[in-house]
């Protein structure tokens, strides 16, 4: 497994684990489809939420949710539509997040949900 890779593993593992401990039910991870992939898809309150994680080691090039593009966020938007109409959700009310996750060197992640992202 590439550096990088592991880097986001990591980061999808404590995201999960984030939004477990704030009440979300993951109903899907990694999904693929011809659009893209979804990270996260979990759900609470009855509100279906997308989640995209981003995961860094330092913060030298930014926050990690700077790395959420517009051209990231047309590719989460059409893979979403793809999820939502493959599990007869296509009424269903949507929001997509971002979990930025900053793993330092020594100590805790910093985690960071912004709800409602794009």
């Amino acid at each position: 497994m590439r550096a990088k890779d592991a880097v986001g593993a990591y980061g999808e593992r404590v995201a999960v684990r984030f939004l477990a401990d704030a009440g979300y039910a993951v109903l899907d991870r990694n999904w693929r489809c011809r659009a893209g992939e979804l990270d996260v898809v979990a759900v609470r309150g009855g509100v279906v939420v997308f989640v995209e994680v981003k995961c860094r080691r330092s913060s030298a090039f930014g926050a990690p949710a700077s790395a959420v593009t517009s051209s990231k966020i047309a590719r989460l938007r059409a893979a979403a539509s793809l999820w939502l109409a493959e599990h007869d959700l296509a009424d269903a009310d949507v929001r997509f997040d971002v979990v930025s996750v900053l793993r330092p060197l020594r100590g805790a992640a910093e985690v960071e949900h912004v709800e409602g992202a794009f």
